[in-house]
């Protein structure tokens, strides 16, 4: 049983204690199978039919689930797969993937890349990881064959790949091996290869940050991902018991730790939506009678998919079996918390994380009082503090309270570097602190707000766009003197991706011109920019350098502006938005409005800037 965590003190109280004292596995593998022998008989896994969410699933026992990790992890160490060898994958969510992830962390290290990528973006992936197995769908069907057909195109380009497996096939084809003749070839009651893993050996490498050159890759060790199977475990009260109906993509942590080895290790039951996750818009209209049907108690996804399950009717589905909402990843809009919080009569627990923490390294307390726009205190044995750093990146005090500065974070969920040397520099504020790159502040009861980015990243769907792909796309065209991306804020993606641009003097450029150059020049898809602005001039610091936060607040009061006018137009009431920094909120929007309050345009207004999660205030005057 778990105690109750309801404010920082329960969490502290449990630091009393070292974390060796808690963890009951010290790497991945240990934790997988000791959740698996809780009740070997039970559904590890519900898979649904792709396409037809409501049709029969294929059950997976915990029993088969565990001879099928040690098959494929047999049949990685059969294929010259060693400790320090990486294993990468390009799979929709399918058991095969999941297969992969725990026997490949049995085997040796896991690299799980996001299919959707070019494959430009994806060969420089594959090669900084150093792959030697790639782990890919079969062509047969028309999700497989796109992306088969890119990795076909990349595989001569890596030096160190030995063997292509191929997922769903019909056989050995296009000069690869059937998985799954491969897989069920090899024994499953154990680890052949005899290996004793150490907690410090490293379990996975995820691609984060930008797209731009060599891509950046976190490594997660054994003892990271293990100490988490606690921690974040305690924090949300997980146990066997618990139901999970997983749309979140593997290659992002959210998919892969929280929704499958957390859980895994727990001997929780995952649902499997689609292969393609929350992208699947039959999973999204089926979502609340798949909660019925399976007794899902975690409702678990990213605020922007939350925000479309409000649009779908529960009908006659019964949810009482749901125990609370679990969201991060991006910043939820306080109105959607509200909303969602009505619509299931539960807590909604948000958290915040990084892909270089591992997992969350804050939450919403499970047993504490609703503080919907708070991502939570800190979890027992990590340390989460908001400094204010010197010119050199270097911690030169802790934050006040309610005072905003640099989120840093520290413990044994921080990453022990990325694979590329050069990204280490400047990743560290000192001793041990790891640099986030987000505002925040903590408030008098030690709950954490996050307040705005010092990073660039644009977080569409949350899915991380680096600005630098629009930039250095947008000055290559002749006219264009500065250029700088940003994100406007989205009803349903949260952010989407914009370009401010000044031309160069005596040149001539339309919007249009612009926005068809920038397209053919950007290979990722989800970065293409949704508006390009001209600016007479850019806003700049005092050293020279853009100043995006004034673009930022622009693309909010363009968007708050647009919304606004629509709701006071029809009354004849002027309005003016403006938007700047707030030393509570990081960014609020202020709707100035002409003559007597009038509770109904508010009540309209309101209503509008529901889904966003910037701050706004009303005044009249």
């Amino acid at each position: 049983m778990y105690p109750p965590i309801r404010n920082r003190s329960d969490a502290r109280t449990l630091e009393r204690k070292p974390l060796s004292h808690y963890m009951q596995a010290a790497d991945v593998y240990a934790a997988f199978c000791r959740g698996a022998d809780i009740d070997p008989d039970k559904p590890a896994m519900q898979v649904l039919p792709a396409g037809e969410p409501m049709g029969e699933p294929v059950t997976i026992s915990y029993r088969e689930l565990k001879e099928r990790v040690h098959q494929t992890a047999n049949m990685l160490h059969s294929l010259g797969l060693g400790s320090t060898d990486v294993v990468s994958f390009l799979l929709p969510m399918c058991p095969e993937a999941y297969y992969t992830i725990l026997g490949g962390e049995a085997a040796g290290i896991v690299n799980a890349v996001n299919p959707l990528l070019e494959p430009w973006q994806i060969a420089e992936i594959l090669k900084a990881a150093g792959t030697k197995i790639l782990v890919a769908p079969s062509p047969i069907d028309p999700v497989g064959r796109e992306i088969w057909d890119k990795v076909a195109a990349i595989r001569h380009e890596l030096p160190n790949l030995k063997a292509v497996l191929q997922v769903g096939g019909l056989g050995s084809t296009h000069g690869a091996l059937s998985f799954e003749t491969e897989m069920l070839a090899q024994p499953g009651d154990r680890l052949v290869s005899g290996r004793r893993i150490d907690p410090a050996d490293i379990a996975s490498y995820f691609h984060t940050g930008g797209t731009t050159g060599t891509p950046k890759l976190a490594q997660h060790s054994h003892h990271m991902q293990a100490s988490h199977v606690w921690s974040t475990g305690v924090g949300l009260g997980m146990d066997e018991n618990d139901v999970l109906l997983v749309g979140l993509p593997l290659f992002h942590i959210g998919g892969s730790v929280i929704g499958a080895i957390i859980p895994f290790a727990k001997g929780a039951t995952l649902v499997l939506g689609s292969p393609a996750g929350f992208r699947d818009p039959n999973l999204i209209r089926d979502y609340w009678r798949l909660v019925h049907r399976y007794r899902v108690t975690i409702v678990a996804a990213v605020p922007t998919v939350l925000g479309a399950l409000l649009n779908i009717p529960a009908d006659n589905a019964d949810i009482s079996s749901v125990r609370y909402a679990l969201t991060g990843g991006a910043p939820m809009p306080m109105e959607v918390g509200k909303a969602f919080h009505e619509r299931i009569g539960r807590l909604v627990i948000e958290g915040y994380g990084m892909t270089e923490t591992t997992s969350y390294v804050t939450l919403i307390p499970r047993d504490g009082p609703l503080r919907i726009g708070s991502v939570g205190v800190p979890l027992p044995h990590v340390e989460v503090k908001c400094v204010r750093l010197d010119e050199d990146g270097r911690i030169d005090r802790e934050c006040a309270v309610d005072e905003i500065g640099n989120v840093v974070i520290r413990g044994d969920c921080v990453l022990p570097g990325y694979v590329q040397e050069q990204y280490n520099a400047g990743a560290w504020a000192g001793d041990g602190w790891l640099n986030s790159g987000d505002l925040g502040r903590f408030d008098e009861d030690g709950y954490l707000w996050i307040t705005g980015r010092a990073k660039d990243l644009i977080i569409r769907g949350g899915h991380n766009i680096d600005p630098a792909v629009i930039e250095e796309a947008m000055h290559k065209h002749p006219a264009v003197e500065l250029a700088a991306a940003v994100g406007k804020p989205d009803a349903y993606a949260g952010e989407l991706p914009v370009a401010y641009v000044q031309l160069k003097p005596d040149a001539d450029a339309s919007v249009e011109e612009l926005q068809s150059f920038v397209r053919e020049h950007i290979a990722e898809r989800a970065a293409n920019p949704v508006n390009v602005f001209l600016v007479d001039a850019m806003p700049l610091t005092g050293v020279g350098k853009i100043f995006k936060p004034e673009l930022r607040w622009d693309s909010v009061r363009l968007v708050y502006g647009e919304l606004v006018r629509a709701a006071t137009e029809p009354a004849n009431i002027d309005a003016k938005v403006t938007v700047g920094a707030h030393d509570v909120h990081g960014t609020l929007a202020t709707i100035a409005l002409s003559g007597e309050r009038d509770a109904e345009i508010e009540a309209l207004i309101a209503d509008s800037l529901k889904p966003f999660a910037v701050r706004h205030e009303i005044v009249w005057s």
